[in-house]
């Protein structure tokens, strides 16, 4: 009898203890935790059972943790881009705003018509890369946000590249440029925005008005790579001095290989394509060919 009871007893001081030690780091784990909200800290859970659960919980915890450091380590990083960005772009806004107020009080105090119809052509002009900006702006901070979705849709793309083509064909020829134009007869569609598509090619036609050397050449056409169908698109233009330009630099915001950026371009207008491209399930690659800068795009083929 004596013998059962001290069994008894043993067990009843065991699970007592078992129990205090299951409290003790509960109330452990619950203090870290109320550190860990109140601190930016990399510590991890640590406990000094398994049993019961503990060491489950403490391993969830532990990669709830790491997931929220980094989930704030990626908002700080845009949140820093998007800074970086209003300042960097404030520098550029200020010149042609300054070059504005100038041109208005030449008009006011202006007599001749013919050099007041040429400062507001200049006015004009300067509003005009202005809008562009802040285009560039809105859009780049548009893409930035993981919320953002773009609506896809069957897109030809061929016929949007002519289209684009034939807008810009008027500016070539007032610069003296004659487009080498490939483009394959065979009717192209991909998965795609069709706005989005406008703006990837706008933006690199425009980089190559920018910072080329009046030639540009570009091509479209179909290709099978491991039995799938991509649409392969290039525009390339001849630069000056190709041995100047980072490629591995170039989708990079803000980034300039000369002082082009300083007249109408944010810096922002390659950033944007790949992003956009990238959005769209594409690929996007530059590189240096002779003299020529060449962005070449490649997407799933709609069959």
């Amino acid at each position: 009898m004596y013998i059962v009871i001290g069994i008894l007893a043993g067990i009843i001081l065991i699970q007592t203890y078992i129990l205090w030690k299951f409290q003790r780091q509960v109330k452990d784990i619950c203090r870290q935790l109320a550190f860990l909200i109140h601190n930016e800290s990399n510590m991890i859970i640590t406990h000094e059972i398994d049993s019961g659960g503990i060491g489950e919980l403490s391993e969830l915890l532990n990669e709830f943790l790491a997931l929220r450091r980094k989930e704030r380590k990626e908002y700080l990083e845009k949140e820093k881009i998007i800074a970086d960005t209003y300042t960097n772009l404030s520098h550029d806004i200020r010149t042609p705003l300054t070059s504005l107020d100038g041109y208005f009080q030449l008009m006011e105090t202006s007599e001749s018509p013919d050099d007041q119809r040429r400062y507001m052509r200049i006015i004009q002009e300067r509003i005009e890369s202005l809008k562009e900006m802040l285009e560039e702006l809105f859009t780049f901070t548009k893409l930035k946000n993981d919320s953002y979705q773009l609506e896809m849709s069957r897109c030809c793309i061929n016929r949007i590249l002519k289209e684009m083509i034939f807008s810009y064909y008027e500016e070539w020829m007032q610069l003296g440029i004659m487009p080498e134009i490939e483009i394959t007869e065979e009717l192209l569609c991909l998965e795609g925005n069709e706005q989005g598509l406008r703006r990837v090619i706008q933006n690199i036609i425009k980089n190559g008005l920018d910072h080329g050397e009046k030639r540009i050449r570009i091509q479209l056409h179909k290709q099978i790579v491991d039995r799938r169908a991509q649409v392969v698109f290039r525009i390339s233009n001849r630069v000056k001095n190709p041995e100047n330009i980072d490629i591995s630099q170039v989708f990079e915001r803000f980034y300039k290989a000369d002082a082009a950026r300083s007249k109408t371009s944010t810096g922002l207008g390659l950033s944007i394509a790949k992003e956009l491209v990238i959005r769209m399930n594409g690929e996007i690659e530059a590189r240096i060919e002779g003299d020529e800068f060449c962005v070449e795009m490649r997407f799933p083929c709609e069959t």
